[in-house]
């Protein structure tokens, strides 16, 4: 039988503000796509421009979503814009405040900042390669984001999330009546509806393709980084 690895061979891999903004973040996401596919059955159709009604062309259109994987289950539009409305401000200025705490404490700059020979045509088809084969990382290396991880990560910081928020808003009646630009720079609010639907869906591609990489590298090291913000490094391959 294989000996377990030195105790010394765990690290500090997440500081308590990244684990705590996580954990918040999955509860919110959860209840912000369940509410909201609550409220996308009152009207399963979804259209470009300013107007959408029941006469006009929907360029995508959906059975309403079983009860199974909406909040509360079963429909009530009312009680679904409750959850979704009562979660949406903790989640945006979450969001706001961990992107600020990024900034100050250089998590970004150190973390995720892209290195110049990391965009190499070469470097980044080796990182696709070594995804593509399931060869994670060893060593201390594994305590670094790729390229792709990079990638995705400020892609969905920077430009879906804070997309989602904004598209939000700009359905919002109130922010209508306040700020009626939001809504123009949108396109319109069936423009901004489509939108939001979009950056919605793939948010939840992207939780689904990081859970599946956690259960391959390793459930009960990624988890156990992810609470305790210890992390046990992979043995180097042989």
């Amino acid at each position: 039988m294989d000996s377990e690895p030195p105790e010394s061979r765990l690290v500090l891999r997440h500081r308590l503000a990244t684990r705590l903004w996580h954990w918040l973040n999955a509860l919110l996401l959860y209840v912000l796509f369940t509410s909201g596919l609550g409220i996308f059955n009152a009207h399963p159709r979804l259209y470009w421009g300013h107007y959408g009604a029941n006469f006009d062309t929907p360029w995508l259109t959906l059975e309403r979503f079983g009860s199974w994987v909406t909040l509360p289950a079963h429909y009530s539009l009312a009680m679904s814009r409750h959850w979704h409305l009562a979660a949406a401000p903790i989640f945006a200025f979450a969001l706001l405040i961990y992107m600020a705490w990024s900034v100050i404490s250089r998590h970004l700059s150190r973390n995720l900042s892209f290195r110049r020979e990391e965009l190499a045509p070469r470097h980044l088809w080796e990182d696709i390669c070594d995804h593509a084969r399931l060869r994670f990382p060893t060593g201390e290396t594994a305590l670094r984001y790729n390229v792709l991880q990079k990638a995705s990560y400020v892609g969905i910081l920077f430009v879906v999330l804070p997309l989602l928020i904004f598209t939000g808003l700009s359905m919002s009646p109130g922010m209508n009546a306040a700020w009626p630009w939001l809504t123009e720079l949108s396109g319109g609010r069936q423009s901004a509806r489509s939108i939001h639907f979009i950056a919605a869906f793939t948010i939840v591609a992207f939780v689904l393709v990081h859970v599946l990489m956690v259960l391959l590298a390793g459930a009960a090291n990624e988890l156990r980084s992810m609470i305790t913000g210890r992390y046990r490094l992979p043995e180097a391959r042989s």
